[in-house]
């Protein structure tokens, strides 16, 4: 689909309050234990908080989802192709016209996963990549080999005609993988994004957020600096710095402290209990949707996402137009929707001056 169009489809949804875009969490459980994650769960945690959604619930939600006007949806987990039913829930949403998207670390992907997937394609499938080397892979993510198996995933569906597109998640333990991950990106003709912010979440694993694992603000921005620095060519990195010097220059801050992201607008996610949320970030308002119906939860989300305030500093701070600050990150940076994220404050300031200089 056309960039502009599905732009445009966006900014309908979100005037008109349609859930036009989602994300279904299809379990927390997960074959690898990554030290930043905020949604693995044990199946011994997962036993005691309930239990994940089978096939049939998760079809009846996404039929409710297309009544209500759904067209793009991310699967997403812990490990996807560990739900039992992951074949079934899949081509049921395929066969209903949705456009799929898929998160995976690849590290189950063989032959033929990746023969189901061909004949099958989804939208694009996203693998996360969370490092350059297997030792890298057993100290971040506890799951010795776990390297080879995803790169080895990209290497078939790339082969396969399929649209891959590699995801990493930038903290201490890989900061010195980038360019080798950018690299393998480019040898496999496949997308990158790697983040560089790591939002201090802790979702359903009661348990402290591993703050030691995540970069410190300027370390994170040199980091992100770096990442564009490899993926972009010198005429790129050129436009972004000249694009974002003349938005901070404008400074045509728009001062109103409402969201200003699709959450609760034109997007949702579903997490693994079956309870509809603004993102896979935020973990309130939370509404069930397996007793209650869809469009009605959707209904109470939009009216309570209204009611979010964020801080009126930032709303007035000359750098908002290029800041990631959002309501999950101040409420988790700060412990409040309108209090100020010291760190994204920092980790913004120090991306404008490493690649605008000012």
């Amino acid at each position: 689909m056309d960039n502009n169009y599905e732009e445009k489809l966006i900014e309908i949804a979100k005037l008109n309050r349609i859930p036009l875009t989602g994300s279904l969490e299809l379990l927390p459980l997960c074959n690898m234990n990554c030290d930043m994650c905020y949604v693995r769960l044990s199946p011994k945690e997962l036993a005691s908080q309930g239990r994940i959604l089978r096939g049939d619930e998760w079809i009846s939600i996404a039929k409710q989802l297309k009544d209500a006007g759904t067209l793009f949806l991310t699967i997403t987990g812990g490990e996807i192709l560990l739900h039992p039913q992951f074949k079934e829930i899949y081509l049921a949403l395929l066969k209903m016209g949705m456009i799929i998207s898929l998160n995976t670390n690849g590290t189950l992907i063989d032959e033929e996963w990746t023969a189901f997937f061909k004949e099958n394609p989804p939208r694009r499938i996203n693998i996360t990549l969370y490092g350059a080397s297997n030792a890298v892979y057993e100290k971040l993510c506890h799951f010795p080999g776990g390297y080879d198996k995803a790169e080895n995933s990209i290497k078939l569906l790339t082969e396969a005609g399929l649209s891959v597109k590699i995801n990493g998640s930038i903290v201490k333990a890989n900061r010195s993988d980038i360019d080798d991950i950018v690299a393998l990106s480019k040898r496999l003709c496949a997308a990158v994004n790697l983040d560089t912010y790591m939002y201090p979440a802790i979702r359903e694993r009661h348990r402290d957020y591993s703050f030691e694992t995540r970069l410190s603000p300027e370390d994170a921005a040199a980091a992100k600096i770096d990442f564009w620095r490899a993926s972009m060519s010198k005429e790129e990195l050129s436009y972004t710095a000249e694009k974002m010097q003349a938005s901070v220059r404008a400074a045509n801050v728009d001062h109103s402290v409402k969201m200003k992201c699709q959450a609760g607008k034109s997007s949702f996610s579903i997490n693994w209990q079956g309870q509809l949320r603004p993102c896979v970030m935020l973990t309130s308002p939370s509404i069930s949707v397996i007793d209650g119906e869809f469009k009605q939860g959707w209904d109470i989300l939009c009216d309570e996402i209204d009611k979010i305030t964020l801080s009126e500093e930032c709303s007035k701070c000359k750098y908002r137009s290029i800041c990631g600050t959002c309501a999950a990150c101040a409420l988790y940076e700060s412990g409040s929707y309108d209090g100020v994220p010291d760190y994204m404050c920092r980790y913004t300031k120090k991306t404008y001056k490493m690649l605008c200089g000012g």
